[in-house]
């Protein structure tokens, strides 16, 4: 079934979206050119993780939050580029005392927190795959 697109006046918009105009967008899209804002890795390569986190912990953005936790009981709790690279920096030499290598799955457990982007980041800077299970699936699909 086709739905018409959702056309709203940007004017009245509190924030304005980071992508106005899809079509022309697509048009003048390149990989070449998104490869060239990354910064890869110093060595060479590419790993999501660095571009996402290290790169910015190592930089002006360090201090700003990179996550931010909304709590049910209206609590706010930020975790900054510098804490999210730390963090998941300890995970990755978590896996690597462990005996995990690089390619192999990592499950993650729990409910949405900070901890949760730690686990994340820090699974893909040790190369591994990263698989959300959620206490909703139940023990069936768990196994």
């Amino acid at each position: 079934m086709q739905f018409p697109p959702v056309c709203k006046d940007l004017a009245t918009l509190a924030v304005r979206p980071n992508l106005v105009d899809y079509p022309a967008a697509c048009a003048g899209f390149s990989w070449n050119a998104v490869r060239a804002e990354l910064a890869g890795l110093p060595g060479g390569g590419l790993n999501i993780a660095h571009e996402a986190v290290d790169r910015h912990a190592h930089g002006p953005l360090a201090d700003r939050a990179a996550v931010r936790l909304l709590g049910r009981d209206d609590t706010v709790r930020d975790l900054t580029y510098a804490a999210l690279n730390e963090e998941s920096n300890r995970f990755a030499n978590l896996l690597h005392s462990l005996g995990l290598a690089p390619g192999e799955r990592v499950f993650w457990l729990a409910g949405r927190s900070l901890e949760l982007y730690a686990v994340f980041f820090g699974t893909l800077k040790f190369r591994a795959v990263f698989c959300p299970l959620f206490a909703a699936f139940g023990p069936e699909p768990i196994s």
